[in-house]
């Protein structure tokens, strides 16, 4: 029995070729409609002021065309220099695009796979870009140099396989090799314009109407008014028919580059079931990603699709699943399995508590530092009593120290202001040229004094305290955890973060402020400054001991992953 297989992605590609021209044809012939309508009324405003009566002369006729060609022309440009200048520039910095990380697993795999495309379409160079969100979506743009850049977020390294990210990439490398990537930011652009004239005239009116003044203009504003919101809508819904267009176009291409369109199908379909909202954005830009931004609430009946930018998500895995014979529900359900098996993979980390039977066997000596080695100096309080003694890291972090203040060295039996003594000297030259105080005390444990040991944690970097294993982490790499999902929790630590929800973050109020201190003074493992106790964040308070020189987060025994449990479970 022959197998029935849809439209290869050759016959794909030239159809909606053909179809994406036509529709960008009409859209630039009524952009020069619109300009040359707008330049009619402005030369008959000009003819009456000067002349005191319009004239429909031929003279007039022409002088209106040429200035409607050259008002065209003019904006055209402007908006083809603007796109190419700053365009992407303006959306990467909106977005807080940064570079990946070599020494992140996930973007290492981000890199590796971009290399592989590029190498694979013949491209020189193309710029990989990482969006700290935790939605799952993807773009491409050109940058101001005319190399190409392709844009993913958290999200989406921590949810996409290995052949589904190549995929992605695929699909926004064919963005580029298209042209799509320049094109569709111009005509994101145009539609863009009048959209921003109707916004300023709709503004200047709504002022007008508060105070009361210039009543009699509403009269002129509102053909204007009503003019520019039915080119915006025609300019958006031309647009948007040119996206989908491009879109369908952008598959094939991917299939051609990729050679999987099953990991296509499951990549669309994953990105459109999740959150894919990038930030506070204009929607006007929505059809530079792969999946439109709040794609989960996104109708596919005919007047709800009508303005959608990208085409309704079954019409794509359809014409996908089509290409290998396969029905779109094969799809679906693969997804569904393979989220299944996702999940009874990740392994389980146990309390700090269920830790006490394993052995911690080193084969290096580490030296272990007494917590009273170095507490020789005693300071004069306020109130003229010594307090202390205290290491010189607690004595520089004393709230009302100064290098006025009299200090004593127990040691030396020496009583003087502190800045007559060269340890102390030191010691303020360092914290302010931010090296570490005491390099000697570098990379150790806050509590337990131990060396820290760097560990692959979710994929990043952290250093780990092989006794009370609390965990050491850059502030920005928290994010990346939160979103990767590699490992499962024991019962008895959902049973701390469920105590922990219970307590506070239903009853913040009846919370003893107590548990919200730290119990000793927590220093810095790299510049060995003072750490201060600080809630994780306003939404989830869970305590923790922040660096505010090195940017570091040190989380105390199962409070990372307390903090993991409520996010995931939220």
């Amino acid at each position: 029995m022959a197998r029935n297989f849809g439209r290869d992605f050759y016959e794909i590609q030239r159809s909606q070729w053909r179809k994406s021209l036509f529709l960008f044809s009409i859209l630039i012939l009524f952009y020069l409609c619109l300009i040359g309508i707008f330049m009619f009324g402005i030369a008959l405003l000009l003819e009456f002021v000067f002349n005191g009566s319009p004239s429909l002369s031929t003279d007039t006729i022409i002088k209106i065309l040429l200035m409607d060609i050259t008002f065209a022309l003019v904006i055209a440009l402007f908006h083809l220099y603007d796109a190419r200048k700053f365009g992407a520039k303006i959306i990467r910095n909106r977005l807080e695009a940064i570079s990946p990380s070599p020494d992140d697993f996930y973007h290492k795999k981000y890199i590796n796979t971009v290399e592989e495309i590029r190498i694979a379409c013949g491209l020189p160079q193309i710029n990989p870009y990482i969006l700290p969100s935790f939605a799952v979506n993807s773009m491409a743009l050109i940058e101001a140099d005319r190399t190409p850049a392709v844009f993913v977020t958290e999200g989406l390294l921590a949810e996409f396989s290995r052949n589904e990210l190549q995929a992605v990439i695929a699909h926004e490398i064919a963005h580029i090799v298209r042209g799509d990537a320049f094109y569709m930011t111009l005509v994101c652009s145009l539609a863009n314009f009048f959209e921003r004239a109707r916004q300023v005239l709709e503004h200047d009116t709504y002022r007008m109407d508060a105070t009361n003044q210039a009543q009699s203009i509403r009269g002129g504003i509102f053909p204007a008014d009503f003019l520019l919101k039915f080119s915006t809508i025609v300019m958006h819904l031309l647009s948007t028919l040119i996206s989908r267009q491009r879109e369908i176009l952008a598959d094939a291409t991917a299939v051609e580059i990729c050679r999987n369109p099953r990991a296509l199908a499951r990549a669309i379909y994953k990105a459109h079931i999740k959150n894919s909202f990038i930030g506070d954005f204009n929607l006007t830009y929505s059809p530079l990603f792969i999946v439109p931004p709040k794609s989960g609430r996104i109708s596919e009946g005919f007047f709800s699709g009508l303005f959608n930018s990208h085409p309704p998500l079954l019409m794509r895995i359809e014409m996908l699943s089509g290409m290998i014979s396969t029905a779109p529900s094969d799809i679906i359900e693969e997804v569904t399995s393979l989220s299944r098996v996702k999940d009874k993979a990740r392994q389980i980390v146990p309390a700090q508590e269920e830790r006490h039977r394993i052995k911690i066997v080193t084969t290096e000596e580490e030296p272990e530092i007494s917590g009273e080695d170095g507490r020789v100096w005693k300071i004069r309080s306020p109130r003229g009593k010594h307090e202390g003694p205290y290491t010189i890291e607690e004595l520089l972090s004393v709230g009302y120290f100064t290098p006025l203040i009299q200090v004593k060295n127990i040691q030396e039996g020496v009583e003087a202001s502190a800045r007559e003594f060269p340890q102390i000297r030191t010691a303020i030259h360092s914290l302010g040229r931010k090296k570490p105080i005491n390099p000697s005390k570098q990379n150790l444990c806050p509590h337990c004094r131990k060396h820290l040991r760097e560990k692959i944690y979710e994929g990043v970097v952290i250093k780990e305290c092989p006794d009370c294993r609390g965990k050491l982490v850059d502030a920005s790499h928290v994010g990346r955890i939160i979103t990767r999902k590699e490992f499962s929790f024991s019962s008895k630590l959902k049973n701390k973060a469920e105590e922990f929800r219970h307590n506070f973050l239903q009853n913040p109020f009846g919370f003893p402020k107590t548990r919200l201190q730290r119990p000793n003074k927590t220093f810095c493992p790299i510049c060995t400054k003072r750490m201060l106790a600080r809630p994780f964040n306003y939404c989830y308070v869970v305590p923790v001991d922040k660096c505010l020189s090195c940017g570091v987060i040190w989380f105390d025994s199962d409070e990372l992953e307390i903090l993991q449990i409520l996010i995931e479970d939220r």
